[in-house]
């Protein structure tokens, strides 16, 4: 029994993970998800995925329990490269991966929406790396995405003292792109899906190639492949159509070709 649902509307997938009570991200879950992934990436209608947790949190974490049957070091760091394989897929997936978190995203459930592109969070949502708490270390690449996006000097506070913090300071650290309440998150979330899915295909795969040269020391390397697909995108019919469309006034169609 799958431990997802998918759901495909308006070239977006909405994916929910479903493992109450806390949505714990077991090796079941981990795999179903590149199960899913893997579905997707044959699906070319699919331009945006929806990443969100049923119940009452986005996922408070890893699966502990699960922790008590694996024997030694070398199961332990199987298992964490298995979730920073996926991770890491999910990075540099060829559409955009927005998650939509609400209760909580706490140890594994953190990393996984730190893989994304784009978070949004409620408000009073609970963010954070506790794994210190339990005497152990994030093991899913937390203690590598965090300071990309709150800085070295608050990423070694919230990982040293496993104080979560709330969606709204996510935000203001650059944690989360937005906070919103807990009835506006799943409508700004799905909208903002469309929105992106509504765009031209190819268009959107070049931006996902490109954004990443942005994070390393290639930067000048990022700066022509920029201009290659620049120059690759104006030859196909969408940049056509949507030339024309903003000519004349009216919402482009495009055919993703």
């Amino acid at each position: 029994m799958s431990t997802l649902t998918v759901h495909k509307e308006n070239h977006v997938a909405t994916i929910t993970i479903e493992s109450p009570p806390a949505n714990a991200l077991s090796s079941v879950i981990l795999q179903d998800l590149s199960n899913e992934l893997d579905a997707i990436e044959k699906d070319s209608s699919i331009k945006a995925i929806l990443l969100k947790g049923e119940g009452k949190f986005f996922s408070a974490g890893a699966d502990i329990k699960e922790f008590t049957s694996l024997q030694g070091a070398s199961d332990y760091e199987a298992l964490a490269s298995k979730g920073q394989q996926l991770f890491n897929r999910i990075e540099n997936f060829h559409i955009p991966v927005i998650a939509a978190i609400h209760g909580a995203a706490l140890g594994g459930g953190l990393e996984l929406a730190m893989s994304c592109h784009i978070r949004y969070v409620t408000h009073d949502a609970k963010i954070g790396l506790p794994e210190l708490n339990l005497g152990i270390i994030p093991g899913f690449a937390g203690t590598q995405r965090l300071p990309r996006y709150v800085g070295s000097a608050k990423a070694y506070e919230m990982t040293l003292t496993g104080v979560p913090i709330s969606g709204k300071e996510a935000a203001k650290f650059g944690l989360a792109n937005q906070s919103f309440s807990d009835e506006e998150l799943f409508p700004a979330a799905d909208k903002l899906a469309k929105t992106i899915a509504s765009k031209s295909g190819p268009t959107i795969h070049h931006v996902m190639k490109l954004i990443p040269y942005a994070h390393t020391s290639q930067l000048q390397d990022g700066v022509k492949q920029e201009a290659a697909a620049f120059g690759q995108v104006f030859g196909n019919e969408d940049a056509k159509e949507g030339i024309q469309a903003f000519i004349e006034k009216r919402k482009p169609q495009f055919s993703d070709q």
